[in-house]
């Protein structure tokens, strides 16, 4: 059996789709520990893990910043991360050895997964908790809403937004160039530059993300879902649905649950239109708050494939998590991105029409009215959601995820004793 080392970032999204591939490992009799920046601790739930903490707590890990949008949001996310990356790489080091970890799978989100193992000689996977990243010049940055366009002009835009990407990426490109300098390794300052050569597992099905030139090394398994988390199904909702009312499940995610002003108009258009809506905050929201929202039922948080089983459309933050349980239970995304792959999570709804988008900025309660109107009247969205949902369903999910690092283990084993002979 196997001691494998999970490294990802400390947000609750991330650890949630970690403790699934580590928790089919276990079952398998491996040894699984997490490494995480100070205080992400607080996020594994799920016993059976070992828990390994580096550096200082320097912001609650449930919230990486209120504001992460606009641009000294970004540059504030960018280098509170690249502050993480250095952490890890000072602490990480002595405790993968003194844990005596024998395979890493790291976070496509955090460089320092990749740069500790081929530091200290150790075989590694890359895991996309978020949206690959791995780059071809076809495909936007998943930081973008931009379509896929693979003529001379997408390609031509693609790579302007590389660029400006790099310059906003200053601080992490720092960062990883300094460890991988210390650490004695090819110089490289990119992301993409520290992911696995063996493979990347990734959650996005092929049905979901854009058209992707086809690799060995990429491996789509669908959602990282524990089998220990609420079974579908079951859930008693504390209020009386109106027969052939539509009701509206509304989520913006563990970051982003404090954004009230989307939550208010998300209520308005419904109670204009008439339907029902529940509302999950994620406990980003005060009592005083919450009351203020005119919506069926609001709360903190509440099983969400379960939710989603009863509820005919989705408001989202456009997280990749939540837009996947929703098309996996066939139910259309209206999305309002504000951050992160959120753009690039709906562009992708948009692609595959399954859902609509709507900007955050100056959110207009008659263009939600709009479009809830049409996912909910033009039955080809919920007939996309199905089929993504249906080829989610066929992926394999967390026991696929495991299934290919136990191959890829041994194939490195296997490698290092023909080396060592």
């Amino acid at each position: 059996m196997t001691h494998h080392a999970l490294i990802c970032p400390p947000f609750h999204s991330h650890v949630r789709a970690f403790e699934a591939i580590g928790g089919a490992l276990l079952r398998r009799g491996h040894t699984v520990s997490f490494l995480l920046n100070a205080g992400g601790g607080a996020l594994v739930e799920a016993g059976g893990f070992g828990v390994e903490e580096v550096g200082a707590v320097r912001t609650p890990c449930r919230s990486p910043g209120r504001n992460p949008a606009g641009l000294f949001g970004i540059l504030r996310t960018v280098r509170a991360s690249a502050d993480r990356t250095r952490a890890l790489c000072d602490g990480g080091p002595a405790i993968l050895r003194r844990i005596g970890a024998e395979i890493v799978l790291a976070d496509q989100m955090e460089p320092a997964g990749g740069l500790l193992a081929e530091h200290l000689g150790l075989p590694f996977l890359s895991v996309a908790a978020a949206l690959p990243i791995d780059p071809h010049p076809s495909l936007p940055s998943p930081f973008l809403g931009w379509p896929y366009d693979p003529s001379p002009e997408g390609l031509k835009r693609n790579r302007g937004g590389e660029r400006v990407s790099r310059l906003l990426l200053h601080r992490q490109r720092e960062a990883i160039q300094s460890a991988a300098q210390r650490f004695g390794l090819r110089s490289r300052s990119r992301l993409e530059e520290c992911l696995s050569p063996l493979a990347t597992i990734a959650q996005t099905v092929p049905g979901f993300d854009f058209p992707r030139p086809p690799s060995p090394r990429h491996f789509a398994v669908g959602p990282f879902r524990s089998t220990e988390a609420v079974e579908i199904g079951g859930l008693v909702l504390p209020f009386a649905r109106r027969p052939g009312v539509p009701l509206v499940f509304c989520s913006l995610g563990t970051l982003q649950g404090h954004r009230l002003s989307i939550f208010h108009a998300v209520a308005r258009a419904c109670r204009r239109l008439g339907w029902h809506l529940v509302v999950a905050h994620c406990g980003r929201l005060s009592v005083e708050q919450a009351a203020s929202i005119d919506a069926d039922l609001v709360t903190d948080f509440l099983p969400q494939r379960a939710m989603l089983a009863l509820a005919d459309l989705c408001v989202s933050h456009g997280g990749l998590n939540t837009a996947l349980d929703a098309v996996e239970a066939g139910v259309p995304v209206l999305a309002i991105p504000i951050a992160y792959d959120q753009p690039g999570v709906a562009a992708r709804l948009l692609h595959h029409g399954a859902g609509l988008r709507l900007a955050r900025r100056r959110l207009d309660v008659d263009d939600v009215v709009a479009a809830l109107r049409r996912l909910h009247g033009e039955p080809r969205f919920a007939a996309r959601a199905r089929a993504i949902g249906a080829e989610i369903r066929g992926a394999g999910g967390a026991e696929r995820a495991a299934e290919l690092v136990e191959r890829f283990a041994a194939s490195a084993s296997y490698s290092r004793e023909l080396a060592l002979a």
